[in-house]
């Protein structure tokens, strides 16, 4: 029987699952506190603050970075001209998409050259270096290239050793990748309300060094929780040890897989434009001020996560129940529910937009939950339950290399589809601008009914081999 097949279940201490699950999702949980901390803030920080012309001239190198966003806005043919929104709109999306396509280099340089323990690490002290570098205008794209080596590094490895907890066979690790996306929305509530507020409120760079700190802590929390990390292969210096050339099966598994990325990019939209202009939105179109205090914009994304949080739980919970009455819909099954679902949530803004633009009143922030119930529980079935199908697919070795793959998508959606659709922003009527993002969604779930259709049986999990009873001592 192979090592994989062999992987005992019996580890059941952290609610149901092997403990490692739970050090990594803390560590994760410091992680993301970094970069969604840095990133309620990056937007708003460049639209209101850096991009002014008193504080770029500071920016070492932006004027040879300003060429090049000049070179996209004038070649990309659906951006009528540069503003600063347009600037902020391609500045903030160009790095949240690199973030997902560093991984393409950090998936390999952990399964081939130091493994995932050590190159999570590195990628850590990378991302805590380049949080502080953001805190001065002068470093601000020298950070950016820190936080990108960084993220590189850490981010498809560690979901890699969430994967390497569980047998290919293990029902449990679809769940098991939610409740890993748990801890990134506890951290999604809390960053923005610790770095939004210091940055909006008092200086913006206060909010980047709260970033850099809790990024400290992640990585003390990863360091000292080694022990209950799934084993690695011993790496020993001599000749190349020959890899076992992939089957027919795994070839096509993974040439779909990667054809689907672009799908899958579509079909996020709604929730990748959150950290975009949907903050800059939120704060000309909803109701933020109640007794004469000012709810800043980056809240709205701790706003988010305490509905992720809870719509999280309440799909896990459900899963959990109908997987007692009846066989759970394999990932793809899954994904597609979670498209169909969240693709309602732009249509909430945009009917928002409609009361805003008839009643020049902004509109109260029950239209905001609204949008993100609808978003989140369909997400919730998307980005975690991607992870774990892709997890598994994976081929033996190349675990990491796989997620960093199926961050491409991530890649996909931030930059040429999310970052293009903000730089229209205020180009037309928002009501117009949101429904824009449903059309997109609507396409990628009917692609993905087609190849659900066509492909199903491949991409569904292969049933675990039945052992001869024995019938005898």
């Amino acid at each position: 029987m192979s090592t994989d097949n062999a992987k005992p279940k019996s580890d059941t201490r952290f609610i149901g699952h092997p403990v490692g699950l739970g050090w990594l999702s803390a560590s994760e949980f410091w992680e993301r506190f970094c970069y969604y901390g840095m990133q309620a803030l990056l937007t708003l920080y460049l639209f209101n603050y850096l991009l002014q012309p008193e504080h770029i001239r500071e920016v070492w190198g932006f004027a040879s970075f300003q060429h090049g966003l000049d070179w996209l806005i004038v070649h990309v043919p659906v951006i009528f001209k540069k503003s600063d929104m347009a600037y902020a709109s391609y500045t903030s999306q160009l790095y949240a998409s690199l973030v997902y396509f560093t991984p393409l280099f950090g998936g390999p340089i952990a399964d081939r050259l130091l493994g995932r323990t050590a190159t999570v690490t590195v990628g850590s002290i990378l991302m805590m270096i380049g949080t502080f570098l953001l805190a001065a205008n002068s470093t601000f794209l020298l950070g950016l290239a820190f936080l990108l080596g960084g993220v590189g590094c850490f981010k498809g490895n560690i979901a890699a050793q969430v994967g390497d907890l569980y047998s290919k066979t293990d029902n449990r690790r679809a769940d098991a990748f939610q409740i890993y996306m748990m801890g990134i929305q506890f951290a999604v509530v809390f960053s923005p309300l610790v770095c939004s507020t210091l940055g909006e409120k008092y200086n913006w760079h206060w909010g980047f060094m709260a970033a850099g700190i809790g990024m400290a802590i992640g990585l003390t929390t990863y360091l000292l929780s080694r022990k209950t990390f799934p084993p690695e292969p011993v790496r020993r210096i001599g000749p190349k040890v020959v890899r076992e050339p992939l089957t027919a099966r795994e070839w096509g598994l993974m040439v779909l897989l990667v054809l689907l990325l672009p799908v899958l990019a579509f079909s996020i939209v709604g929730n990748q434009q959150i950290f975009n202009v949907y903050l800059v939105w939120a704060g000309k179109n909803y109701q933020m001020t109640y007794g004469g205090f000012t709810v800043p914009s980056g809240w709205m994304m701790s706003f988010d996560a305490i509905f992720s949080f809870v719509t999280m739980i309440g799909v896990i919970s459900f899963w959990r129940w109908y997987g007692k009455k009846r066989k759970e819909p394999d990932e793809l099954t899954k994904i597609i529910i979670g498209v169909l679902i969240s693709m309602f949530a732009p249509i909430a803004l945009a009917g928002a937009s409609v009361v805003v633009a008839t009643t020049h009143q902004p509109v109260s922030l029950w239209w905001a939950a609204a949008f993100h119930i609808i978003n989140d529980t369909g997400f919730a079935m998307v980005l975690p339950v991607g992870l774990a199908l892709y997890s598994r697919a994976a081929p033996k070795g190349l675990g990491g290399t796989m997620l960093a793959i199926y961050y491409l998508h991530l890649f996909i959606a931030n930059f040429f589809i999310v970052g293009t659709l903000g730089a229209r922003y205020g180009t037309m009527p928002d009501s117009q601008f949101w429904m824009l993002h449903v059309y997109f969604m609507v396409g990628a779930a009917a692609v993905l009914i087609v190849v659900k259709l066509l492909f199903g049986k491949m991409l569904a999990p292969v049933a675990a081999p039945q052992l001869p009873a024995q019938t005898g001592p």
